[in-house]
């Protein structure tokens, strides 16, 4: 017998998120968010048979208010609220891994993904746009701090494993021009290579990024957390 109750509400569920993806309009604010967190942790990804990109936030455990403040700003993106990812261990026992959520695919969202990816068949790479210098302001560099950033011994370094030396250095000529900041690299062993500021680059980092450094994730610039 057809379930003609579920393919109601399926059919009502589309005719809903068509109408809401017709409309919706991604605000500075969440271009931003996306931005910097593709600098760092974030994905996009276009689906095999699929037009359009969906954009995907993913974080440890401990990150669960953070990924929750994301989700608080892309919410009219995003279809259903974070929840934990599990994996299981060799001996088959479940353990929770992260925290995270994903949006619906979008063509606005298929333009950044473009921007920001270049896949050739199975193969798929981030690199960084030529416009990336009008898009980085103080919120951006904020997040990708929140997301790859870490302090210790009173600097800032941030984990770049996947870009090219040419790429950093690209990154490096942002932070000069755009905020007067001086960034230097180095090899972390044979993982790639770290972005990081002295103690006085990172002083004027943090007085930069701090405004928007949310109350969880403070300890990435050194300050306690509540």
């Amino acid at each position: 017998m057809v379930n003609t109750v579920g393919s109601w509400e399926t059919k009502h569920w589309q005719k809903k998120w068509l109408n809401i993806k017709q409309n919706l309009i991604l605000t500075t604010e969440q271009k931003k968010i996306i931005i910097g967190s593709l600098l760092g942790d974030g994905t996009m990804y276009i689906g095999k048979k699929g037009q359009n990109a969906n954009f995907k936030v993913e974080h440890g455990l401990a990150q669960e208010q953070y990924t929750k403040w994301k989700y608080a700003i892309l919410k009219p993106w995003v279809a259903t609220e974070p929840k934990i990812s599990f994996r299981y261990r060799e001996n088959g026992e479940k353990y929770q891994k992260s925290w995270w959520f994903r949006t619906i695919r979008h063509p606005i969202l298929t333009e950044l993904h473009n921007k920001f990816y270049v896949v050739e068949g199975v193969n798929r790479k981030k690199l960084l746009p030529k416009d990336l210098p009008g898009e980085i302001d103080p919120l951006v560099l904020a997040v990708w701090i929140m997301d790859d950033g870490s302090f210790s011994k009173g600097r800032i370094d941030i984990s770049t494993y996947c870009f090219s030396i040419s790429e950093i250095s690209f990154l490096q000529d942002i932070l000069r021009d755009k905020f007067g900041l001086k960034a230097l690299s180095y090899k972390d062993r044979d993982k790639g290579i770290r972005i990081y500021f002295n103690k006085s680059e990172t002083a004027k980092t943090i007085q930069i990024i701090s405004p928007y450094i949310i109350s969880p994730m403070r300890y990435k610039i050194g300050f306690p957390t509540p």
